[in-house]
């Protein structure tokens, strides 16, 4: 992967058109517009909420949907793993329905920890040691060797089967050592040149007005709003 300048963000569009039968079961629950996310995440639901608020539509969690999935993730790429979670969702709700998948890239060791953000290392291992392990790896990188960045992509399913995904990325680089208390995950390590300090000891303002997930958020926003609201 090819490090992006400090400070631009990079929006990925990609538009689908459906590739099975839009017409059948699976549109039949769809009792009222509604947006349900594919997440069970309390925190990351009050963000969503907050960022697409003013679509006028209410936005549920999967558990307020009473959907209950077991959902493998097996794609190769942020995208990929997106649309996969989306997708399983809206066959069973219809309507629409909006999933993310995000995580940290680092260049020097070949784009890892990527789509097994979450996995690297194990599931059970703290980010604490995650975070360490990082930042070993990276002994002998300096400057600009160290670029690193969340990713975030945000994929919806509409209402007739159709696939829109936005993406966005918060550039920075691998810390020597974690700081601040704030956020969670790898969030510690990831430092933000311009602002002098790591994403951990952002204030929640700064976080929400660059973070790779909000910024993918307005940007599903404003599609959502040609897509639908208007219609």
């Amino acid at each position: 992967m090819q490090p992006v300048p400090e400070g631009v963000y990079r929006h990925k569009i990609n538009r689908e058109k459906p590739t099975h039968d839009t017409k059948g079961d699976n549109m039949e629950n769809n009792k009222e517009k509604r947006i349900i996310f594919a997440t069970g995440n309390a925190g990351k639901m009050r963000e969503i909420r907050a960022i697409l608020s003013d679509l006028g539509l209410p936005v549920l969690s999967m558990k307020e949907a009473g959907v209950v999935l077991d959902i493998v993730e097996d794609g190769k790429t942020f995208a990929e793993n997106a649309k996969i979670k989306a997708m399983a969702v809206w066959k069973q709700t219809g309507g629409i329905v909006l999933a993310d998948d995000s995580g940290l890239t680092v260049d020097y060791i070949g784009g890892e920890p990527g789509v097994y953000s979450a996995r690297y290392m194990g599931e059970d291992t703290s980010y604490e040691i995650k975070n360490r392990n990082i930042i070993e790896r990276l002994a002998n990188a300096e400057g600009k060797e160290r670029s690193a960045r969340f990713v975030c992509n945000i994929t919806a399913v509409l209402e007739d089967g159709r696939v829109i995904q936005r993406e966005a990325a918060m550039e920075g680089l691998i810390a020597k050592e974690p700081a601040g208390d704030g956020g969670f995950g790898y969030d510690p390590i990831l430092y933000l040149p311009e602002f002098g300090k790591t994403s951990a000891e952002l204030t929640m303002e700064e976080k929400n007005r660059i973070s790779h997930r909000g910024k993918a958020l307005e940007a599903m926003k404003q599609a959502l709003k040609e897509e639908v609201a208007e219609k």
